[in-house]
């Protein structure tokens, strides 16, 4: 095993396949690790969705800055990761959130990305499948859909055929200052350490609070051709971090495959990746809500994922103020593949001492009173 590097990357999920590419095209060298595969652990529990959600303008930022990337990628890698260019369906089922939807639209549109408010049964014109009495919502045509797996080890096989090393099955058990520890005692030595080992990365760096926030999904059989857009309820993602409660919004996808990907949900406070049935039936019943033919189809297969949150909200990308040549990119909840390949390049340009394309004050680790604490200890 190679011993020493300009910088280790630790988690090969997307968030990490894609820092570790974005370093290596810096021209340093660069190991990437991974206590299983690529792709292997949150990212191929989550939905996929690259979507641009505008809950604050930091996010919204990251978002665009992030979907753009997106493209570029995706045109010149065609195929890899299943894309679907799609668009969001928001559903609005009520006039409050009509007019959410109308302001979100307005938002959208004044930073370019192409948004439509539709009123009423409009929305059953563009999806004939949701139910009858909706109050509209909003089309957000530039967002897509992919296989994330599928991307991070793309992106995994890609960096090592330009010359990084990727270390499968290597799991880190410690970090500290200038080096990685191996679960079989070995020590890779670096200047840089970026830890994005997603739901994990407590147990490398206890003084982090990324938790998780357990979600439930569900995938049907083949129905090809009877779902043109990713359908979401007005009320994704205004859960707060840390709420403890079990919150349910409709998320259900079209694939590639003609397969449904239904979600979602949110529970604080748990550990185990076991299905509840309650919080499942959940997220079933309110898809149905919205898309009633559900209830007629065959679900093939459901699972949990744990999304690695932070404390407030936003993701944790930089310098670790404690620990020298400690990097984060963590704690990106359900937006860590859409907001991937912005991450990846906020944290290169911060390792490379560089002024980035959008500010990268509003994720800095040093925000945390947990890590002002760890550092003056």
């Amino acid at each position: 095993m190679p011993g020493s590097f300009d910088a280790i990357v630790i988690g090969a999920g997307i968030v990490g396949a894609a820092c570790a590419a974005a370093l290596r095209d810096e021209g340093i060298s660069v190991a990437l690790l991974d206590a299983a595969s690529p792709g292997s652990g949150v990212t191929a529990a989550g939905m996929g969705h690259l979507v641009a959600l505008d809950e604050s303008d930091d996010e919204l930022d990251l978002c665009l800055y992030s979907l753009r990337l997106w493209r570029e990628f995706l045109d010149q890698h065609p195929g890899v990761g299943d894309p679907l260019r799609c668009g969001t369906l928001w559903v609005a089922e009520d006039e409050h959130q009509l007019a959410e939807a109308e302001q979100r639209a307005l938002k959208l549109s004044k930073r370019g990305w192409s948004a439509d408010l539709v009123r009423g049964e409009q929305v059953r014109v563009l999806e004939p499948e949701l139910r009858r009495g909706l109050c509209g919502g909003v089309r957000v045509s530039g967002d897509m859909v992919v296989y994330p797996p599928a991307v991070a080890d793309h992106l995994a096989r890609d960096f090592e055929r330009k010359g990084g090393v990727l270390l499968v099955g290597c799991r880190a058990v410690d970090v500290r200052e200038g080096e990685a520890i191996i679960a079989d005692g070995a020590r890779i030595t670096a200047r840089h350490i970026v830890v994005a080992a997603g739901a994990q990365v407590g147990a490398l760096l206890p003084e982090v609070a990324v938790f998780g926030r357990k979600g439930h999904l569900a995938i049907t059989d083949r129905y090809p051709g009877r779902l043109s857009h990713q359908v979401v309820s007005m009320s994704y993602g205004q859960t707060e971090a840390g709420s403890g409660s079990l919150a349910v919004a409709a998320n259900v996808q079209p694939r590639a495959s003609g397969q449904w990907l239904v979600g979602s949900c949110r529970q604080d406070g748990q550990t185990g990746t076991e299905l509840d049935p309650l919080a499942l039936s959940g997220v079933m019943r309110s898809a149905i809500e919205l898309l009633p033919c559900l209830a007629g189809m065959n679900i093939i297969r459901a699972w949990t994922g744990m999304r690695p949150a932070s404390p407030d909200g936003r993701p944790i990308i930089g310098a670790h103020p404690g620990r020298r040549g400690v990097w984060l990119a963590a704690g990106h909840e359900g937006l860590g593949v859409t907001t991937s390949f912005a991450t990846a390049r906020l944290l290169a340009d911060q390792v490379m001492g560089r002024e980035g394309e959008i500010s990268a004050a509003p994720y800095a680790p040093s925000r945390f009173r947990e890590l002002e604490a760890w550092c003056a200890d």
